[in-house]
């Protein structure tokens, strides 16, 4: 028997009688017990979780080819033992799909996930604007243990119209996952432009993902936007970025920046004196550093 529980919000704690297997975001291992001496062991999938090997293959060149790609680890559990995982102390939210349940969730945002899931890429073709819903990861609910653990930034929100239809509109890129039945919950996306983009004068939500009345699902939203969107403005704005805070930087580090730029510079005017500007950066850099 294997169990997912999340611990004080930021740590995955999984549970296991013995001769379970897991698999878990690459790296994210923080610490274990055991009665007795150690018993779980790690070990790095080269192709994916699938056990056949052709579409273990597909399955990679799939993810590679979306982006979808993510880092796993095998973790085999010979005896009793309490493991525990976290990520750059992202929220962890745990999920048990119940039969006929698919989980569609950006590829980053997964810490865990038992063989009772079947892991897989479906394309949505809506990536035409925002970097992310052109293709997501699937889990889907193969067997009465179907945990996932899912990474969030911040304390995350949950939008669902499945028992009132609901029609719910989200930020492509504050999306972490969505809940439904395999087939039934894809996202519809909504496209807002007009001249207004042209000249830098957009709203900032110019694209959404769009769940009807025809398309239940649960949607779990983050506080913490991505970065993305399509440079169409004339003041060199992206539609739908939303504005971060200014990073301030230090005269060492202006200097260093000037003197790449003078580096690039001397290199495509000069050819063969790419060295010469390549110097003068060099020397500019060196007096603020």
């Amino acid at each position: 028997m294997i169990k997912f529980e999340t611990l004080n919000e930021l740590t995955l704690k999984v549970t296991c009688d013995g001769g379970e297997t897991f698999f878990t975001k690459a790296g994210a291992f923080i610490g274990g017990e055991c009665y007795g001496q150690k018993n779980y062991q790690f070990e790095k999938c080269l192709l994916g979780p699938q056990g056949n090997p052709l579409q273990a293959a597909l399955g990679q060149l799939s993810r590679r080819f979306t982006g979808e790609n993510l880092p796993l680890m095998k973790v085999s559990a010979r005896g009793a033992s309490i493991i525990y995982y976290a990520n750059e102390a992202q929220h962890v939210l745990v999920y048990k799909l119940n039969p006929g349940e698919t989980i569609s969730v950006e590829s980053e945002n997964i810490l865990a996930f038992t063989p009772d899931c079947k892991y897989g890429v479906r394309f949505l073709a809506q990536g035409v604007i925002s970097q992310k819903g052109l293709a997501t990861s699937t889990l889907s609910a193969q067997g009465p243990n179907a945990y996932v653990a899912i990474l969030i930034d911040g304390n995350p929100i949950v939008l669902s119209n499945v028992q009132n239809g609901s029609t719910l509109e989200v930020d492509p890129d504050a999306v972490v996952c969505w809940v439904g039945q395999a087939g039934q919950c894809d996202p519809g996306f909504k496209l807002d432009l007009s001249w207004k983009n042209l000249i830098g004068q957009a709203s900032g939500e110019s694209y959404m993902m769009e769940w009807g009345q025809n398309k239940r699902a649960s949607v779990i939203v983050q506080p913490n936007e991505r970065q993305s969107g399509v440079n169409i403005g004339m003041d060199g704005g992206s539609s739908g970025q939303r504005a971060h805070a200014q990073q301030n930087q230090s005269l060492g580090q202006a200097g260093q920046n000037i003197g790449q730029t003078l580096s690039g510079l001397g290199g495509m005017l000069g050819g063969g004196n790419s060295g010469q500007g390549g110097g003068l950066g060099g020397m500019i850099g060196g007096l603020f550093s």
